[in-house]
């Protein structure tokens, strides 16, 4: 991309949805310290504490106040998102689409908000992709529980992600496929990127490290499931946040062949194992875990690692947080927002 390219991108606004979620609040403010301007998107969800989404969203109001514009609104309400993405002060050419009922465990017990929130929205992002275009990149939020049951590891982009073990894991396969057709039929240029276990700094509060965290300050016993024999590639946001900000800058071109779509993961490509990661927690607290050692809970694998040599190649990812160094930063922060 040329220079002149970039100044022009830099005056564009990007159209980002979850915007007061755990990776869009981290994505936003990167890019507004970029000198960016970000129209963001959230309903504010009450799946988890909305405080804490607010909190994110006061220091981007505060930090950046002329250069990010907020509407809480649900993304699969069509009319209020055409009437925001037309309000765009310039012509919309980004768009990161994060927003979406994350998961796996409470899919299991609302699953209509699931296809509501990540399958309508989804397509209702789509819609506004392909009749406000072109667009320079639509970046959006996969997950690396599309690849299921699958006991290769580690996981690569390549292999088969048609066994689903959740709903959420569905949904997210669902989006995949439907932005794969609008890619192909309308040439939007389109990267989804599988994440994998995303943590740090203003995580989600249903989250391991957050509920272990919480509950081993307050003495309370913590359950750990499998029996203790899970194994996860953490991925510390910041990292997260480079792969995303690496999507973004560097578009599929469309060469007119296929279509202009591709998947990356997006990992920390080190398997760790979920004890390991608890004595981390109870080192940098001070303070021994209770736990209550639970079978393997519905929806969830035993391993998940990811290949991520194609992103290293075409967007630059390269993490470089050693979850050691990540857990110290979360209860670091945990510790001073909580008090």
């Amino acid at each position: 991309m040329t220079a002149s390219k970039n100044q022009n991108l830099n005056k564009s606004p990007v159209f980002l949805t979850g915007v007061a979620g755990f990776i869009g609040f981290h994505t936003t403010r990167r890019l507004l310290e970029q000198g960016r301007y970000v129209i963001g998107v959230d309903s504010l969800s009450p799946y988890y504490d909305v405080s804490l989404k607010e909190s994110r969203l006061k220091v981007l109001k505060e930090s950046f106040p002329d250069t990010f514009q907020f509407f809480k609104a649900s993304i699969e309400d069509r009319p209020e998102m055409e009437r925001i993405w037309r309000a765009s002060p310039e012509p919309i050419q980004q768009v990161i689409h994060l927003a979406a009922q994350a998961g796996v465990r409470y899919s299991l017990e609302n699953p209509y908000e699931y296809v509501t929130t990540n399958v309508t929205g989804h397509l209702v992002l789509l819609e506004l992709a392909r009749h406000h275009g072109p667009l320079k990149n639509f970046v959006y939020a996969s997950s690396s529980s599309v690849y299921g049951g699958n006991t290769k590891l580690p996981f690569s982009e390549s292999d088969r992600t048609d066994s689903p073990l959740a709903l959420y894991a569905a949904t997210k396969k669902c989006d995949e496929l439907m932005t794969e057709a609008y890619a192909h039929l309308f040439r939007i240029p389109a990267i989804g990127l599988r994440f994998f276990t995303a943590y740090g700094p203003w995580g989600r509060p249903d989250q391991a490290l957050f509920i272990f965290t919480k509950k081993i300050l307050a003495g309370e016993t913590i359950s750990v499931f499998n029996n203790g024999h899970m194994k996860r590639d953490f991925t510390y946001i910041d990292d997260i946040v480079a792969g995303i900000l690496g999507a973004l800058e560097n578009p599929i071109k469309d060469t007119g062949e296929g279509s202009p779509h591709k998947i990356y993961n997006l990992g920390n490509s080190s398997l760790e194992q979920l004890m390991d990661y608890i004595q981390l927690i109870e080192d940098n607290l001070g303070k021994k875990a209770k736990i209550q050692y639970l079978p393997m809970q519905p929806g969830d694998v035993p391993a998940a690692l990811s290949d991520i040599m194609e992103a290293r190649r075409d967007l630059g990812f390269n993490p470089k947080t050693s979850v050691k160094e990540g857990v110290k930063n979360f209860i670091e922060w945990y510790k001073g927002y909580y008090k």
